[in-house]
């Protein structure tokens, strides 16, 4: 069965179809430059061991490119922090560590990706086995090795992408790293809204990544994306993993509800 934003595009006029093809093939052309530009200066700052922001940057060009406007409301925390968002797409990574310069935990699956998986390790990207239950405290001992290091960490607890509408159960395993927490640090819950645009960025049910990459690549609107930086907490105060999943699921669910706040483009 299509979803409904896959229906959308079936409605498509000719005119609106083709113009739509070409912009799907003009952002891939951007994309693949800015990569090449991204790598030769990523590779030049590595080689004065210098810090690289090209990861971060060519990330945030991935979602401009992509026709993505990016706003915040808030007050972002930078040092000392551990981001957990809601999930709709792949496109939630290029916004989000376009912003915050984040790395992400990801299915180690994407490892495994041409190009994807190689780049997910560029941007320090902590991989863990959904399957392999056996392995989640060496899982949760690298996450906090991640976390004391200066580059910010984001999950996404409810563990897979779904259709923006709501939101699932959160997984609280990784939270885990959060018992005790390191010296400092803090959670704050993110709530990441496309407003009306979300049914178009999900990728949801069985829908390839290339049908969803093209999906949202053709679309000939501009797509406003907020990250809503929700007040942070300290999890010291919280018992166990369990309650700090919960407290981060009802702090995004209430923005959720409330519709966010005012915003300000980055």
């Amino acid at each position: 069965m299509a979803s409904p934003s896959t229906v959308k595009i079936e409605r498509r006029t000719p005119a609106a179809f083709i113009a739509g093809q070409l912009m799907f093939l003009c952002r891939l052309l951007l994309m693949t430059g800015s990569l090449f530009v991204a790598l030769i200066l990523h590779n030049i700052w590595r080689l004065f061991r210098q810090d690289s922001p090209w990861p971060r940057l060519f990330l945030l060009s991935i979602s401009w490119t992509s026709g993505i406007a990016t706003a915040t409301s808030g007050t972002r925390i930078r040092r000392n922090v551990f981001y957990a968002a809601n999930h709709h797409s792949w496109i939630d990574i290029p916004v989000m560590s376009g912003v915050t310069g984040c790395t992400f935990v990801a299915n180690d699956g994407i490892e495994g990706w041409p190009l994807i998986g190689w780049l997910c390790k560029i941007n320090n990207t902590i991989f863990v086995s959904r399957e392999n239950r056996l392995d989640v405290s060496n899982q949760v001992n690298e996450l906090r090795e991640a976390m004391t290091s200066d580059q910010p960490v984001t999950i996404f607890p409810e563990g897979t992408t779904h259709d923006g509408t709501g939101l699932l159960p959160f997984k609280p395993s990784l939270f885990a790293a959060l018992v005790p927490p390191p010296p400092g640090m803090w959670v704050q819950p993110v709530y990441i809204s496309y407003g009306r645009h979300t049914h178009r960025i999900a990728w949801v049910g069985d829908e390839k990544v290339t049908d969803n990459f093209w999906r949202l690549l053709s679309y000939l609107k501009p797509i406003t994306a907020t990250l809503h930086f929700l007040d942070p907490f300290d999890p010291v105060h919280y018992p166990d993993r369990k309650a700090i999943s919960a407290e981060v699921r009802r702090r995004i669910g209430s923005a959720m509800e409330a519709g966010g706040g005012p915003s300000r483009y980055v």
